[in-house]
């Protein structure tokens, strides 16, 4: 039986799994982050199930590229996820976690960089096949009106 300090490891390895995935748009490293009947819940919508979720993924070079904003530089723009103050609660093949992201991107002509966007995430995992997995992530979004946070701390409503 793993330790709560195995299981927060591989919790927080998935988490920055996923976020290399959909930094480097990889649909595929991307979508095996969550379990077959996983839920993704972010600025585009709510997306139900692994294959869609993969879709739903490639269609998100597109939502990040930063298209129109000018004068095109001669490189394209790059953005990197984040992720700090992970909260994990473990019980037993199911777990909750609460924590905070933030993005630097470089869609600027000169590229120059700046925090793009932040919020944070409420997710519910499984472990599945002794891996654990994304059942559902709700991705908040502070520079988004209809993706704002409500003023409650969303680690009191873990489990």
């Amino acid at each position: 039986m793993a330790s709560f300090a195995d299981d927060r490891a591989e919790i927080e390895d998935l988490q920055a799994r996923y976020l290399f995935a959909l930094d480097w748009q990889d649909p595929d490293g991307y979508a095996s982050t969550f379990a077959e009947e996983g839920v993704l819940d972010w600025a585009g919508g709510i997306v139900r199930g692994r294959e869609a979720i993969r879709e739903e993924c490639k269609g998100m070079r597109t939502y990040f590229s930063g298209r129109g904003k000018g004068e095109e530089p001669t490189r394209p723009p790059r953005l990197r996820h984040f992720i700090t103050n992970i909260t994990v609660k473990v019980e037993g093949d199911k777990a909750w976690s609460r924590s905070f992201w933030f993005e630097i991107d470089n869609d600027t002509r000169l590229r120059t960089p700046y925090v793009g966007g932040y919020g944070h995430y409420e997710d519910e995992l499984r472990r599945v096949d002794g891996t654990w997995l994304f059942t559902f992530r709700k991705i908040w979004n502070e520079c988004m009106e209809d993706r704002a946070a409500e003023y409650v701390n969303p680690v009191t409503q873990m489990g």
